[in-house]
């Protein structure tokens, strides 16, 4: 079992860059496929994320592509979400998630591993 907890979320203005943590305890993160999803108000968790078990392949919402990075450290104990370009919808709470499948899944129902997330908000 993996446990999960984000950090790094904040208010910034749009055409800003932050980074968000991931810091995995109990397990490694290469045991497991790391993805980001985000919640705004009032609507649904969506993918945002995604990098597989293996760290070869990555995906990402085409909302988020060309802007976001998603990575790993070296010593495979945190992933990262490196966010450009911030506009005002990306303004929402980012989750980390632990998956046991091999590909990089999007499928929230994949994810049986959750942090608490953390609050990003971007003002125009």
């Amino acid at each position: 079992q993996v446990q999960l907890v984000e950090s790094g979320g904040k208010l910034v203005q749009a055409g800003g860059s932050l980074r968000l943590s991931c810091t995995a305890s109990g397990r490694t993160i290469p045991t497991y496929t790391m993805a980001w999803f985000r919640q705004a108000p009032g609507k649904e968790r969506e993918f945002v994320a995604v990098l597989n078990r293996g760290g070869s392949t990555t995906n990402y919402a085409e909302s988020v592509k060309g802007r976001f990075i998603i990575s790993k450290d070296n010593a495979d104990t945190t992933v990262h979400l490196q966010m450009n370009n911030l506009k005002p919808e990306d303004t929402a709470v980012y989750y980390c998630a632990a998956s046991n499948y091999f590909l990089a899944t999007t499928v929230e129902g994949n994810y049986a591993y959750w942090g608490q997330g953390t609050q990003v908000t971007v003002s125009s």
